[in-house]
């Protein structure tokens, strides 16, 4: 296990250390093309296409097929209750996310979500607690920092994972590491759950956007450029929706300044 995470921590340094150089990234000198730079806040974009270029691969391979087979062989009930087992399990992190942004009424929820599903709806299988006036709602490390006014930073491409930035790839690493779920299996040596975990989610994400990621490919001129510009537009509304009515303090001090407006979802793979 400490191997594991010690690779993990090699390439988030690796990762780190190519975001250094790009932040480096000369801007064009002509007004209208330094303009055009900034707004795609994207200053390595070659190395972003050759990683999407290899996303595009892996899911024409691999991943959409999977998806496919899987939304063809597992009804639609099975799959959400798949979808809720997922969210369910991730509770603990939306609790905590909840709590830094000092959001207590969604704690509240969250908590009584989780307690809810876990009970009566039979391990979250069933989304009992919507129903009942807990709806749910989505939280994440990226959330709470840009709830403290940390800026998303450049544009980038993950292996995999796809669109991101470094102030939601800290998040994302900050998840991996804290979530009770994850080291509860591994400390009982059960690494296998969490990766099983892992893939079935993006299976399941896969299969629910099939369609949209299809039509997306038909009619974009340009697919990296589409999926960027979808990417930070859906992020932004994710994030700017999720905000707690009163911003959280800042642990680095000042009041928060909020999302910027060029924050965005995660798609999957490309």
């Amino acid at each position: 296990m400490l191997e594991r995470s010690f690779g993990r921590l090699v390439g988030l340094g690796a990762l780190a250390a190519l975001l250094m150089l790009g932040a480096c990234a000369t801007a064009p000198q002509d007004p209208e093309l330094r303009a055009e730079f900034e707004a795609e806040n994207d200053p390595i974009e070659p190395v972003n296409r050759a990683i999407f270029g290899f996303n595009e691969v892996v899911d024409g391979v691999l991943i959409k097929p999977a998806a496919l087979i899987y939304r063809g062989v597992v009804p639609e009930p099975a799959r959400n209750g798949v979808r809720n087992v997922l969210d369910n399990l991730r509770s603990p992190i939306v609790l905590a996310n909840d709590l830094l942004q000092g959001d207590f009424n969604r704690a509240g929820s969250t908590v009584a979500r989780f307690v809810i599903n876990s009970t009566v709806g039979v391990l979250g299988i069933f989304d009992v607690a919507t129903g009942w006036g807990f709806p749910a709602h989505s939280q994440d490390f990226g959330h709470t920092f840009a709830s403290w006014g940390i800026g998303e930073g450049p544009y980038i491409v993950l292996p995999l994972l796809g669109p991101s930035n470094p102030r939601d790839t800290t998040g994302l690493a900050a998840e991996w590491f804290s979530d009770p779920f994850n080291l509860w299996m591994h400390n009982t040596d059960r690494d296998w759950v969490v990766w099983t975990r892992t893939g079935v989610n993006g299976i399941d994400l896969r299969a629910r956007n099939i369609e949209t990621i299809d039509e997306l490919q038909k009619t974009s001129i340009d697919f990296y450029a589409a999926v960027r510009s979808l990417y930070r537009q859906r992020r932004a509304a994710e994030i700017q929706s999720s905000q707690p009515t009163q911003p959280a303090p800042s642990p680095l001090g000042g009041a928060s300044t909020g999302p910027s407006s060029s924050e965005a979802a995660q798609l999957p793979t490309q």
